[in-house]
């Protein structure tokens, strides 16, 4: 086993502990806030300046970019035959991880939810969900008889349905803030998932 190989899953686990406790330590240290009724976004608002800047860092930043080194080292190991729906869905996984990494970059403004540096957040966050359930897709479908891949196509297709129905529709069923965590934490699982997908002798130089 070489050295990315075993970086791999440490990194995945150490990117979704980043963003569960940046949100734990920064929900307590903000003043009013409720993870049944705010956003994640709110702790790291401009308004609240460094401690803002630091939350994003922790929350979106570092995992986002651990979850972009996932997804390129995904695509380096997509097993010959998987065509190009896998390698577009691979490039897919990468920019919504860009994109969820820029949600710390792009911090809300609470005086300006609509305008403003506020848009290009929410802009972020719609990369972010809609590129991975569409590059899950493409990857899962690339993947699907690949030998020793179809338990790893299967949580992917999992994965991306669920962050659909979070994100989009599970408002209504459980609340904005409760599903939008809901929808994050199967992102960040999900790359424990692709860290620990197989890499079999033929992939190398593949894609």
């Amino acid at each position: 086993m070489n050295t990315i190989e075993r970086l791999r899953l440490p990194l995945a686990l150490a990117a979704l502990a980043s963003t569960v406790m940046a949100a734990l330590v920064a929900g307590l240290a903000t003043e009013g806030f409720s993870h049944l009724r705010h956003p994640l976004a709110v702790l790291g608002a401009q308004q609240l300046e460094w401690r803002g800047s630091l939350f994003g860092l922790f929350a979106f930043v570092l995992p986002g970019l651990v979850g972009a080194w996932l997804a390129l080292d995904l695509r380096r190991r997509l097993p010959q035959g998987s065509g190009w729906p896998a390698r577009i869905g691979a490039q897919l996984l990468l920019l919504a991880a860009l994109g969820f990494a820029a949600q710390g970059v792009l911090p809300l403004d609470l005086e300006s939810l609509d305008g403003g540096i506020g848009r290009y957040h929410a802009t972020a966050w719609l990369l972010w969900a809609l590129a991975f359930p569409v590059g899950g897709l493409l990857t899962s479908g690339g993947l699907w008889h690949a030998p020793g891949w179809r338990r790893f196509a299967i949580a992917t297709i999992a994965a991306a349905g669920l962050v659909v129905v979070c994100g989009f529709l599970g408002s209504g069923w459980v609340g904005a803030a409760l599903a939008q965590r809901i929808a994050f934490g199967l992102w960040l699982a999900w790359g424990a998932v692709a860290a620990t997908a197989p890499a079999l002798p033929f992939n190398r130089g593949a894609a």
